[in-house]
């Protein structure tokens, strides 16, 4: 794949980024600007390099049309505070407003698009309706980089034919996410250990799959795992439960073993009677849970027993939270993980943060980045990765 390194002087040639700025908003106020700050290596260097910066990105899950509050205004508010000077917005994707914005930039200044979800050409399954609206994007660039890794996983204009249509290179940050994560695929160093958690067994099907012939322990936490309890014969009282898996998840447990494979699931789990902050918690044995309670964490003994699974590893992966950390009383499971993975980290072991929800979870319980090897921006990206699927996004560069 082609660097900014390799498109040549860039000094007053318009450059055209396909950034990842999808984050949480409170309102208004951006509650996590992890991926705003993560597209800053690749801004600041074209900026100094005296390009005329285009960004385009998404946020949210617009109808093809505009919303105000999927309006990328906090974003670009956002964006030039940590960058230290202006971000021009245009009020639209590609007609005027973007035209004149552009039009109006100086060498190193940068302007931001309007939400291109707006469109619904972006994200059309018809590949003219695509290809036109990147012939529009492209008319406002003379190069194209591609700095998204949240979306690479997608076959969308701005992701994948404007690449078609202009000269490309790929962004600093997408360089990191795939180098990071081919250390986790193609010769990872070993013991090599996968966290997985999240709600659902069904959103992890393939990377399961994949990694049984791979990883040498899995360790199984959030919502997921009570698929693979029921898979064991447990009772799982009224915890989230995906009963068409359950013939799936027997089929892992097989493969695992007969691969010498560990698949670690919790001893014990922290139930309540209802899914709220202040449902009283109660730890009981994994094999054991009440009729009508809920699972809402792994159990203290499980945090250790995961501690103790990763501690010594030294290639880490962690995809999904291991309970509802949003709740203080059912956060110690996921704690615990994000501790060990820290603590692996000092022992010379080399970890990665999935990106998503296991990305929010390591900032919201307040653990210093530095503490991760890699923490990345795109959940959904990082997990086809992980299944060994052909990323539209990265495929498209690669020439």
């Amino acid at each position: 794949m082609k660097t900014i390194e390799d498109l040549g002087d860039l000094r007053g040639k318009r450059v055209l980024v396909r950034s990842d700025f999808n984050v949480p908003l409170d309102g208004t106020t951006i509650t996590d600007d992890g991926r705003v700050r993560a597209a800053l290596p690749t801004l600041q260097a074209l900026l100094a390099a005296g390009a005329r910066v285009v960004v385009t990105a998404h946020l949210g899950r617009p109808k093809g049309a505009p919303e105000d509050k999927y309006s990328l205004k906090p974003v670009a508010d956002r964006l030039a505070e940590v960058l230290g000077q202006p971000v021009a917005l245009a009020t639209d994707v590609v007609g005027d407003s973007a035209k004149a914005t552009v039009a109006a930039l100086q060498d190193g200044e940068i302007a931001l698009l309007e939400n291109i979800r707006f469109d619904p050409r972006e994200t059309s399954k018809v590949d003219a309706e695509r290809a036109e609206l990147a012939g529009e994007l492209a008319e406002l660039a003379d190069v194209f980089v591609s700095d998204g890794f949240g979306v690479v996983h997608r076959k969308q204009a701005s992701v994948y034919d404007v690449a078609l249509v202009l000269p490309h290179a790929v962004g600093k940050l997408v360089l990191k996410e795939v180098a990071s994560l081919r250390k986790a695929t193609d010769d990872p160093a070993r013991p090599y250990v996968v966290v997985l958690g999240g709600s659902k067994v069904s959103d992890k099907l393939g990377v399961i799959a994949n990694l049984i012939t791979k990883a040498d322990r899995l360790l199984i936490g959030g919502g997921m795992l009570f698929t693979f309890l029921a898979a064991k014969g447990y009772s799982v009282g009224n915890s989230l439960l995906e009963e068409d898996q359950i013939e799936t998840v027997k089929g892992y447990l097989a493969q695992a073993e007969e691969a010498g494979v560990e698949i670690v699931l919790p001893t014990d789990i922290v139930v309540a009677d209802e899914f709220k902050a202040d449902s009283p918690a109660q730890v009981v044995a994994a094999d054991a849970i009440p009729d009508g309670k809920i699972g809402l964490d792994i159990g203290p003994e499980s945090s250790a027993l995961f501690a103790s699974k990763i501690v010594d590893a030294k290639t880490i992966v962690w995809n999904g939270p291991a309970g509802v950390f949003e709740f203080e009383a059912f956060s110690g499971g996921t704690r615990a993980v994000a501790q060990a993975l820290v603590d692996a980290g000092a022992n010379g072991g080399f970890t990665i943060v999935g990106g998503g929800d296991s990305a929010a979870a390591v900032r919201t319980l307040g653990f210093d980045e530095a503490g991760f090897g890699h923490i990345s921006t795109g959940g959904g990206a990082s997990l086809e990765f992980l299944e060994g699927k052909t990323l539209p996004g990265i495929a498209v560069l690669e020439d």
